[in-house]
């Protein structure tokens, strides 16, 4: 049994189908792929658990595979040249069809190469990870990094349908789960408070992978994000709102070295960072700061960046943020959780001391993410 959800933007609206087994299901592959020719782009982690299994789901067509490295620090434009050799190797036309099976980073990477092998082929998000079921998935952003910025080189290009197979979840690693709940989490404080009240009480759930909280969590942050996107494609106003935390935590990411935290873990101490701020601006009370600061910690999260970025680097990388306008910073700050806003009218002392106060608590907590 799985569920459906609509990403509703017109004639290229496209499925997000949730539920265990999905992998194997032919027709639902099947009905969203155009061509004969699929090319199915996985890493080395993730292929040995599902490859085989969708190319027998796929059946009759013509399919090639790229199996690329596993990890952030493989997300660039030499591994998206792999990708391009590939459908080049084997002479794909404009009527193929690519799959990305596999993390944010395949999601990012092989839609990127969809987006723009012959200027734009269709392609399928099959996402193995919680944060690529929950959020990178969906909404058509596809890229890769640079050396001096994430995500800074990429292009919308939205799949033809998302297939997250909840069964996939089984053989995440621990810190992964977390660092997909840190989106979660996201959701309810830029839009959906009653969800984030429910994240309180089910944190636990979450954690243990009971089927139904995980299947609920889901549901509800596709909801959330597909009604986003749906009303903003392309990040004018509204969507913008998705990177709560993303600002601080891609400067952590850049810093510390691609790979070195996990993305749901830079973010997780990125929106303890948003909610710091926000209080010193008197947008939001010590309250919801203390309740946003307990769930991430609660999940297993660092609440703070690493101890080998000072804050004045991190400031640097901050400048380098996509949502920079007019060379002003923007961030997105709350005004209380489940209501959030984009701005750069802020006293960028506050910024300073919320960056600095950040190092001293990083200092006392120790809050380096531990593996699992």
């Amino acid at each position: 049994m799985f569920r459906t959800l609509e990403v509703d933007l017109g004639p290229r609206n496209y499925p997000i189908h949730i539920g265990p087994g999905l992998i194997d299901e032919p027709a639902i592959l099947g009905a969203r792929i155009v061509g004969h020719q699929v090319m199915v782009v996985t890493n080395e982690t993730i292929a040995p658990h599902y490859l085989d299994r969708i190319e027998r789901a796929l059946g009759t067509y013509r399919i090639a595979r790229v199996v690329l490295p596993d990890g952030e620090a493989y997300k660039t434009l030499e591994t998206w040249g792999h990708i391009m050799d590939g459908l080049l190797d084997h002479r794909f036309a404009r009527d193929c069809t690519l799959i990305a099976l596999g993390g944010g980073v395949i999601g990012d990477i092989a839609g990127f190469a969809a987006a723009c092998y012959q200027r734009g082929v269709a392609f399928i998000q099959v996402p193995t990870s919680l944060l690529a079921q929950v959020d990178s998935s969906v909404g058509g952003k596809t890229g890769v990094n640079h050396a001096q910025g994430k995500n800074m080189i990429g292009a919308f290009h939205q799949p033809r349908a998302v297939i997250a197979d909840t069964d996939t979840l089984d053989t995440l690693p621990d810190s992964e789960l977390a660092a997909g709940i840190a989106e979660v989490i996201k959701y309810g404080l830029i839009r959906d408070p009653a969800f984030f009240a429910w994240l309180e009480a089910n944190i636990e759930q979450l954690r243990a992978r009971d089927p139904d909280a995980l299947a609920y969590a889901i549901e509800r942050s596709c909801r959330n994000k597909a009604e986003v996107v749906a009303a903003d494609e392309l990040e004018a106003g509204e969507r913008a709102l998705l990177n709560l935390g993303h600002t601080f935590g891609h400067a952590i990411e850049t810093g510390a070295g691609y790979g070195t935290w996990l993305h749901g873990e830079a973010v997780g101490a990125g929106m303890c960072m948003a909610a710091d701020l926000s209080a010193r601006l008197g947008w939001l009370d010590d309250n919801s700061v203390q309740r946003i600061r307990s769930l991430i910690a609660a999940v297993g999260l660092p609440t703070t960046p690493p101890a080998n970025i000072s804050s004045a680097r991190l400031r640097e990388l901050m400048a380098m943020d996509k949502k920079v306008m007019d060379n002003r910073l923007r961030l997105v700050l709350l005004q209380g959780i489940g209501k959030a806003l984009v701005t750069a009218d802020f006293d960028h002392v506050k910024l300073d001391e919320t960056l600095t106060e950040a190092a001293d608590l990083r200092a006392a907590e120790s809050p380096e993410p531990q593996r699992h």
